[in-house]
């Protein structure tokens, strides 16, 4: 009880802090640190049950990169895998040169400027993937290259953290090497095959249940997790293969959004433990070199990226947003302080320098990150230099639809016809599988999901559509719905099905354009028949006719009439 207790009044502080924070316009993960550094032992000293804060705060980890692994498909890979390799590499060579020059200039001995170097090129990948997924970069362009040089980084962290602990450990690390190496490929190996001819029938079947497929998305994404901690590899490496697995399903966005609301709260704990274990001790003859090397951190990192990336061929703007990503320490900066600590290489202060430097960085990043496009337009007229001539391709921006349906039913089969007929974009989203599979088979461009998730409808690009239409006749639903793209797009076409009077009547209020009412529809065209047609018998038969065809495809196709609308 007492564990319940402790969490619930950090929580409660958290809360406080962070409506403070969102009453200043400020991001959110400062209040999280700040709330973790109240109820620090310099503080409040509220936490007391640190491990099971921890393991909380692993799962927000791992739950995180899950539904990055999620949007990493192979083509995404394949997209940006060179420039990810060669801007993490020469980031990771450049930062650390010029790091242990600065730190040799400070004083610092060579063995100290050797860790404080590596220290400084590590960046915070659990951070940079909660401020893209707040700001919904991680499709675009410099979204996709920061997470997979953020990647080359945490590999390289983790060998390097291996090698350390050999020290104390006293491991054979060629052994270590080649064993990891094995394992690693036939890993590697049999997820890519699962994922190809196993996972797609296996999420098919378990959509069939919204609950079934969000507890199935947890288990595979945390088993996975497991194993590879188990086996001796990293617990977030895992997670990401996991995600990586499921990026072909066709259900992986439902399983994102889904997902999100559960790691968002794991993943605050996340925060409030790195701020709950700075460490200030013996900082006053540091404070010179600790605001050095954070505005190394925080000006020089992006400098870096943005250099390798215009070498690159790479637009200014698109450097000058992915070197944000890496003006900040990581996790892993303080984890290799500490084990250089442990195994007698440094001393407590020098780990109380990079905690601060964590804590500026961290902080000032976020900052510049979140407001990167409105900086800019103020830099950009001296970011030319960064920009090569000869640029690649244009970024891609997100996907843009002209028309969306929401719900491939009945009614929704015929409006589909119509929109084949149109030379505009369309999209249709339903969250029956079986559905969600027949459409993807024909070519046709599809998502599964489900309109009463708020998360689900924030990813699609409602802001450029042309018209929404939706089959779908829950008051609930289509409120919902109206609400959202009235929000980000006053001009847009919105048709929606209704059975009630009153409903309808609502939902013209709400800014709907038109609502179709099924039960109204065979009387007025009965009505616009009788108006065309008047007596004559032969033109009836031939519409009958057609309309004996058109119910046997209705039937072929499962379009029966619900059994509770019968009634009505």
């Amino acid at each position: 009880m007492e564990i319940f207790i402790e969490l619930s009044l950090i929580i409660v502080i958290t809360v406080a802090i962070s409506g403070i924070m969102r009453l200043l316009r400020q991001p959110l993960i400062i209040g999280y640190i700040l709330a973790g550094i109240i109820v620090s032992p310099y503080f409040l000293n509220v936490v007391k049950s640190t491990e099971t804060i921890t393991v909380f705060s692993q799962i927000g980890v791992a739950l995180l990169l899950f539904i990055v692994g999620i949007s990493l498909s192979p083509r995404v890979i394949k997209e940006v895998g060179k420039v990810s390799l060669v801007t993490g590499i020469g980031q990771i060579v450049f930062t650390s040169l010029v790091g242990f020059f600065i730190s040799k200039l400070l004083g610092f001995s060579t063995i100290v400027s050797l860790y404080i170097a590596i220290a400084l090129t590590f960046s915070s990948t659990i951070i940079i993937m909660k401020l893209l997924s707040d700001k919904r970069d991680t499709e675009r362009l410099y979204g996709k290259i920061s997470i997979g040089f953020l990647l080359v980084q945490d590999i390289f962290a983790i060998v390097l953290l291996m090698v350390i602990s050999s020290f104390s450990g006293g491991l054979n690390l060629s052994g270590l090497s080649f064993q990891f190496f094995i394992i690693g490929v036939v890993l590697i190996v049999g997820f890519i095959l699962i994922s190809i001819y196993i996972l797609p029938k296996l999420s098919a079947f378990f959509a069939r249940s919204q609950e079934f497929l969000f507890l199935f998305s947890i288990g595979w994404g945390m088993g996975l997790a497991a194993l590879f901690y188990y086996i001796g590899f990293s617990m977030e490496i895992g997670a990401l293969v996991a995600g990586v697995a499921l990026s072909m399903s066709p259900f992986h966005y439902e399983i994102s959004s889904k997902l999100r609301p559960l790691r968002d709260f794991f993943i605050i704990l996340f925060f409030i433990l790195l701020g709950s274990q700075m460490v200030f001790g013996s900082m006053g003859q540091f404070i010179i070199p600790a605001i050095i090397f954070s505005l190394f951190i925080l000006i020089g990192n992006p400098l870096i990226v943005m250099i390798l990336m215009g070498f690159l061929g790479y637009k200014k703007k698109i450097g000058f947003q992915a070197g944000f990503t890496v003006a900040q320490i990581s996790e892993f900066s303080l984890i290799l302080i500490a084990l250089g600590v442990s195994v007698g290489h440094l001393t407590g202060e020098i780990l109380s320098l990079v905690t601060v430097v964590g804590l500026i960085t961290i902080s000032g990043s976020t900052y510049l990150i979140m407001y990167s496009n409105k900086i800019y337009p103020y830099l950009s007229k001296y970011l030319y230099i960064f920009e090569r001539k000869k640029l690649r391709d244009k970024e891609k921006e997100p996907e843009n639809y002209d028309v969306v349906l929401f719900g491939y039913n009945r009614v929704g089969y015929d409006l589909l016809q119509s929109f084949k007929k149109l030379k505009n974009r369309y999209l249709v989203v339903d969250y029956n599988p079986d559905k969600i599979l027949e459409l993807s088979n024909g070519g046709i461009e599809c998502r599964y999901g489900d309109v009463d998730d708020e998360e689900f409808l924030s990813e699609l690009n409602l802001t450029k559509i042309n018209m929404a239409v939706s089959t779908i006749p829950e008051f609930e639903t289509n409120s919902l719905l109206t609400n959202k793209i009235r929000q980000v797009n006053k001009k847009a076409i919105v048709i929606v099905t209704s059975h009630d009077i009153e409903e309808a009547n609502e939902l013209y209020k709400l800014g709907v354009t038109y609502v179709i009412m099924p039960h109204f529809l065979g009387g007025s065209h009965a009505s616009k028949m009788i108006d065309e047609y008047k007596l004559d018998v032969n033109k009836f038969l031939k519409e009958k006719r057609k309309h004996i065809k058109y119910l046997k495809n209705k039937k072929r196709l499962g379009h029966e009439y619900p059994k509770s609308e019968r009634r009505r």
